[in-house]
């Protein structure tokens, strides 16, 4: 279930952001990010999320990340590492996986994270989760 259609799209007050890869809501402690399908998400599009983030929120920012994966796209694990070497706002990060491929890609993204990462079925129990570090 992509954002716009969930009833958390009316209960949170949000910016919504566009890129040519994938839509992502800014809200006041996370972020929720949907990439297009097909997609390749590299370091480039990484940086351009990056600095759209750090322009909302500023450079000392703690937020959290919900990957909400509506879609079918590929993702280089690597990108974590090479993020938290660079910088350090993402305080947890929740991957919404809708089949057993996504699930294994979270889990295996979680190896390469410095920071809490689960993987939920749905957006609203990683929504609950996410909520909980405010």
């Amino acid at each position: 279930m992509t954002f716009l259609n969930s009833p958390f799209s009316s209960q949170f007050q949000y910016s919504k952001i566009e890129f040519s890869f994938g839509t992502y809501f800014f809200l006041d402690h996370f972020i929720i990010s949907e990439l297009n399908d097909g997609i390749h998400f590299n370091w480039e599009k990484v940086q351009e999320v990056i600095d759209a983030i750090i322009s909302h929120y500023g450079e000392n920012a703690k937020i959290g990340y919900i990957s909400n994966r509506v879609h079918s796209y590929s993702i280089e694990p690597q990108l974590w590492i090479d993020f938290f070497k660079k910088h350090n706002f993402v305080a947890a990060i929740s991957i919404v996986a809708y089949n057993d491929i996504n699930f294994k890609n979270a889990a295996l993204e979680k190896h390469f994270s410095k920071v809490s990462l689960e993987g939920y079925p749905t957006l609203k129990e990683a929504i609950n989760w996410m909520l909980q570090f405010k």
